[in-house]
C-alpha cells in the first residue's frame, strides 16, 4: 500500500490556529497564499533567491517558497497581516512608510518581515559577515549601514529602492532603544548617504 500523499495539518498564522489539507509536496508560501488566503506574502522567483515570500517562523526568516507546510506545523508563523497591530502599524512598517523604503512595494511584504528579524539578531548580539569583531567581549557591533546591507542581503529589490530600505531599518532599530542602533541615522551624512548602493544593486 501507498504512503498517504496528503495530511490535514494544523498551522500557527499570526496567532491563529488553521486547519487545512495538503498534499506533502505544498510549500508554505502556496498554503499562505492559495489556502489561507493570506497573500501578503508574495511569490517571486520561487526559488529562495529573491527573499519576496520571507516569513518569520518562531521569529526567524524562512523563505516560505522553500519551506514545506508540512515542516511547519506546530510553528509559530507571522506573516506580514501579523506584524500590524489592529489600525496601528509596526514601526518597521511606519518607516517603509515615512522614509519611502519601497517603490512597487512588491518586495515590500518580506523585507519588513526580514527588518524585524535583522534587528532582533543584531539587538542579541548576532555577527554578520560584516561584523569586524565577533568575539563575544566586543558587545553588539553597531548597526551601521553595512551591517544593515549584509544583514538585509537576501532580499531583493528589483527597483533600487535600497537607500530607503537602509534607512528606514536603522530608524526602527533606532526607535526601539535597540542596542548598537543609531539614534537618528536618517539625517544628512548619516546611514544611506555615504556608500549607497547603485539603482538595481544588491543591499549586500
Amino acid at each position: 500500500m501507498a504512503p498517504p500523499t496528503s495530511s490535514a495539518i494544523t498551522l500557527h498564522v499570526n496567532g491563529e490556529k488553521h486547519t487545512l489539507p495538503v498534499d506533502h509536496r505544498t510549500t508554505l508560501l502556496d498554503a499562505l497564499r492559495e489556502q489561507l488566503d493570506l497573500t501578503g506574502t508574495k511569490k517571486g522567483c520561487d526559488q529562495g533567491q529573491c527573499g519576496a515570500c520571507t516569513v518569520l517562523l518562531d521569529g526567524r526568516r524562512a523563505v516560505s517558497c522553500l519551506q514545506l507546510a508540512v515542516a511547519a506545523e506546530g510553528r509559530a508563523i507571522t506573516t506580514i497581516e501579523g506584524v500590524a497591530d489592529g489600525d496601528r502599524l509596526h514601526p518597521v512598517q511606519q518607516a517603509f512608510l515615512d522614509l519611502d523604503g519601497f517603490q512597487c512595494g512588491y518586495c515590500t511584504p518580506g523585507q519588513i518581515c526580514s527588518a524585524l528579524a535583522v534587528i532582533e539578531e543584531h539587538a542579541a548580539g548576532w555577527p554578520s559577515a560584516a561584523t569586524a569583531d565577533v568575539r563575544p567581549e566586543a558587545g553588539v557591533p553597531e548597526l551601521s549601514a553595512e551591517e544593515i546591507r549584509e544583514r538585509m542581503s537576501g532580499n531583493l529589490c528589483r527597483c533600487g529602492a535600497y537607500v530607503s530600505i537602509v534607512q528606514a531599518v536603522a530608524r526602527a532599530a533606532g526607535a526601539a532603544g535597540r542596542s548598537g542602533a543609531p539614534s537618528e541615522p536618517w539625517q544628512a551624512g548619516g546611514l544611506g548617504e555615504a556608500g549607497a548602493p547603485a539603482d538595481g544593486e544588491a543591499v549586500a
